[in-house]
């Protein structure tokens, strides 16, 4: 049973992270394709309705129901908890029917590793965009903490434009791959296209405590080297042109020398007088 305080403190957590969303969800955009990953239909607190996950391609998984995830209400937890991941590259085709800017938005979290470099992969689009590079989520935010990916896209008479990148549309579709690498597999925990910008997507709360990844993070040895580094920089500058002489430097002499002009002239006239007397 909890105590008055401790249902205060989990109150209070709870009210905090509502107060995140709900932050955000007045611009959400129009959702054109959602699916909960490797679990079953769900409607989220910004009333997103996400599909069960009919794929047969990978392993679905509910193992992240053992955590409580960080940045998200509970109402939405299991959108981090289930996932689907596979051996090897696997992917989903999304209907695109009209022109316009969109968003991918990619939901993950780590619910397995407990260090970084243990699952790295990349996404790519239409098999020659990759959107997500080298994304290891424990380095992004650590253990049973939702991560989200955020990337704008376009599409005009049949083609896509992402990242810079132009590509064609394959009956209408756009095809979202989770791309097997070195280190363990590739997996997405949900997956939404929403039509509008980046702005429209309601953003997670920040994570408690934290104030930057442990991506971001620089040991001392870095830092000593990045300060020996400017320093040098320093040393080796050229000058824009030849030297000149500082026109100043010698007010410096005078500035030291006016005491002992004080203290002279005023001793001079003290020596007259007891010299009369």
């Amino acid at each position: 049973m909890f105590t008055g305080k401790t249902l205060f403190y989990k109150i209070s957590i709870f009210l905090v992270s509502s107060l995140f969303v709900f932050a955000d969800v007045s611009g959400l955009g129009e959702v054109i394709w959602a699916v909960n990953t490797g679990g079953d239909a769900h409607t989220d607190i910004h009333g997103i309705r996400y599909q069960k996950d009919m794929l047969t391609a990978g392993i679905p998984s509910d193992y992240g129901r053992n955590l409580v995830i960080q940045r998200v209400v509970p109402q939405d937890q299991v959108l981090y908890q289930t996932e689907r991941y596979h051996t090897q590259t696997f992917g989903y085709d999304i209907p695109i029917k009209q022109d316009g800017d969109y968003v991918l938005w990619l939901k993950f979290c780590e619910v397995w590793f407990t260090a970084v470099r243990q699952k790295v992969f990349d996404v790519v689009v239409n098999g020659q965009h990759t959107v997500v590079e080298g994304l290891d989520i424990y380095s992004q935010v650590g253990r049973g903490t939702a991560h989200d990916e955020i990337i704008p896209f376009s599409v005009k008479n049949g083609k896509l434009k992402i990242m810079g990148e132009t590509s064609s549309l394959k009956n209408g579709q756009i095809r979202v791959d989770f791309v097997k690498g070195d280190l363990d597999n590739p997996k997405i925990n949900a997956l939404i296209v929403m039509k509008g910008s980046v702005d429209d997507v309601p953003k997670l709360p920040p994570i408690p405590g934290m104030v930057k990844p442990p991506s971001e993070e620089e040991d001392e040895e870095d830092k000593e080297e990045k300060v020996e580094e400017k320093a040098k920089e320093n040393r080796n500058r050229r000058t824009s042109g030849p030297a000149v002489a500082d026109p100043y430097a010698g007010d410096d002499t005078s500035s030291m020398m006016l005491p002992l002009f004080i203290a002279v002239g005023a001793f001079i006239p003290l020596v007259f007088c007891l010299c009369k007397l």
